[in-house]
């Protein structure tokens, strides 16, 4: 480790591995300080969505969209005019970031043709080619440099370490009943098979877990110091310029200097319990399912130096519904319910009195704010989902995995409720037994005609999507009548933080004078979010964080 660099980067979610690679491409030397022992942040356990409005991979696959449509969309979706300088940026530089990380770094994404925004019936929304996914990656091409990467959410991977792409679980849903599907579930397994003589875990790479591989890849081509397990201390500050920080690892403690920059994209504050409390609400709770390194210290490093934090925000944090659960090794693990199972035909979302309290196939940001609204009424914290047999089976239900031959884990820890009829479940669960019986009939009664009158799920491309094609007279809405039934609570919790550091155009972090601190930048997590706080689409978390990574490195190739 040299004493000197012209970039400092703090974390490596994919905001600082961005930069980093930016900063390096542009010819500068650059060390990338990561506190913990993995690389990746929240983004390697991510879904790993990228939105980005008129890309140039949309109009490639002849799915046509302007900066226009998506400015007058976000004017219909972001509810307050500030920040609107930087939405404007991020929607002018968007896709040259895209265009110049796949020139110039390892970074490969794909459009994703169908994936609506998620108020699609607003002015200005599309059904698809805004989001951009990673293409696979093979993180056999990163060596030895492969056990730094975070791992995925065990829960999201098959047989202890087995990734798979989101188009091929159609095909594990059709085994058996399908030739060609259970040719393709045979060869995944065949290749998971090869890759597991040779690694702990599968190498083929999907997800956030992709998108980190290929940018730890870019770091490693292109000569980026990693620094990890090492702790960041102060900012090494004279009143007007940062020139570097103060860190400390198992060697001790050591000054390092910065001549163009320090960049802090540490990840947000969702696992710092003073700031959860002072910025999110109280029924927020302490779950999260961010890194649990996410704590907040790149946000706390600037303020100390007269860094300003966003005060104007709808939301300061990424809301999404989580179950909790124990794992097999006794830690506590955190799933996250957005897209698996709640809009699928078959399951509902109750509160403590038994009752429906919003569409459950709205999104996951949605529906956490929806049991905060109702929880000012009647006790919605926590909530409960409920199914029966069938739909457990097929679909799942949070950590319970489809297709599971045996329940007797998640039953006896708690995690999942059985019983045999609905009554017998709303007693578990303390709620009132007739009004719970009276929601899943009249719930019951609709969906056999395919409607749902109370809350008009299967509404909108968005909740058709995420439902179940196959259930032809409504994709979001089935009965729940094949006992036994069974429940899981749900507690809001957060995908990440979106209050911030306050930014100017180039990433620069400004004081209370809304001036910008020299020689001091923030992205992705600890930059407020230029949404401010509402969630347009899937992906405007890792949109920004790779636009505003791209133009903070741009423009540290400009700083002396």
């Amino acid at each position: 480790m040299k004493t000197e660099y012209d970039v400092i980067i703090l974390g490596s979610g994919a905001g600082g591995m961005t930069a980093a690679s930016v900063a390096a491409a542009e010819g500068l030397s650059v060390i990338l300080i990561e506190k913990s022992q993995l690389v990746g942040g929240t983004t390697a356990v991510s879904g790993g969505m990228v939105w980005i409005p008129a890309n140039s991979k949309m109009a490639e696959a002849g799915m046509p969209d302007t900066t226009e449509q998506a400015r007058l969309y976000l004017k219909h979706t972001v509810r307050d005019s500030f920040n609107e300088n930087l939405r404007s940026v991020f929607l002018a530089n968007g896709n040259k970031a895209i265009t110049y990380l796949e020139k110039r770094t390892s970074v490969r994404l794909r459009p994703v043709k169908v994936y609506p925004d998620y108020y699609p019936d607003l002015p200005g929304a599309t059904t698809g080619g805004r989001v951009l996914e990673p293409v696979p990656f093979d993180g056999r091409v990163l060596g030895e440099h492969f056990q730094l990467l975070r791992w995925p959410l065990s829960e999201f991977m098959l047989f202890g370490g087995m990734m798979i792409d989101r188009a091929d679980i159609p095909h594990f849903r059709k085994v058996g009943r399908s030739l060609r599907s259970t040719a393709q579930v045979a060869r995944l397994f065949a290749r998971y098979g090869n890759e597991r003589v040779f690694a702990k875990r599968g190498t083929t790479l999907y997800l956030g877990n992709a998108l980190a591989g290929q940018l730890l890849h870019s770091l490693l081509v292109l000569n980026v110091e990693l620094c990890l397990n090492t702790a960041v201390i102060r900012l090494i500050y004279d009143g007007v310029t940062v020139h570097g920080v103060s860190i400390t690892n198992a060697a001790g403690g050591r000054d390092i200097r910065a001549k163009r920059g320090v960049v802090l994209a540490t990840g947000g504050f969702s696992h710092r319990p003073e700031m959860r409390a002072k910025y999110l609400p109280k029924p927020a709770g302490s779950l999260s399912a961010a890194c649990p390194s996410d704590t907040g210290d790149g946000i706390e490093l600037a303020t100390q130096v007269g860094g300003k934090v966003g005060d104007r925000n709808a939301d300061n944090a990424f809301w999404v519904p989580v179950s909790r659960f124990k794992r097999e090794d006794g830690s506590e693990g955190i799933f996250p319910h957005t897209v698996t199972d709640r809009a699928k035909p078959g399951v509902i979302a109750v509160n403590r009195c038994g009752l429906r309290f919003t569409n459950e196939a709205i999104s996951y940001h949605e529906f956490v704010r929806a049991m905060f609204r109702e929880h000012n009424d009647r006790p919605s914290i926590p909530a409960y989902l409920i199914c029966d047999k069938r739909f457990l089976w097929k679909y799942g239900l949070g950590a319970v995995k489809p297709f599971s031959l045996s329940l007797r884990d998640h039953l006896k820890s708690g995690y999942l409720t059985r019983a045999r009829t609905v009554r017998e479940l709303a007693m578990t669960l303390e709620i009132q037994p007739e009004s719970l019986e009276a929601t899943i009939k009249r719930f019951n009664d609709d969906a056999r005609a395919g409607i749902d009158h109370e809350f008009g799920r299967g509404g909108d491309a968005y909740q058709r999507y995420l439902g179940d094609m196959e259930n032809r007279l409504n994709p979001c809405v089935a009965p729940i009548e094949s006992a036994p039934f069974y429940s899981v609570a749900l507690y809001p919790g957060d995908l990440g933080t979106a209050a911030g550091l306050v930014t100017d155009e180039h990433g620069r972090v400004l004081d209370d004078t809304n001036r910008p601190i020299r020689h001091l930048y923030a992205c992705g997590n600890d930059m407020n979010s230029i949404m401010n706080g509402d969630y347009p689409g899937p992906g405007i978390t890792l949109g920004p964080a790779l636009t505003f990574a791209y133009l903070t490195g741009q423009h540290m190739r400009l700083e002396s």
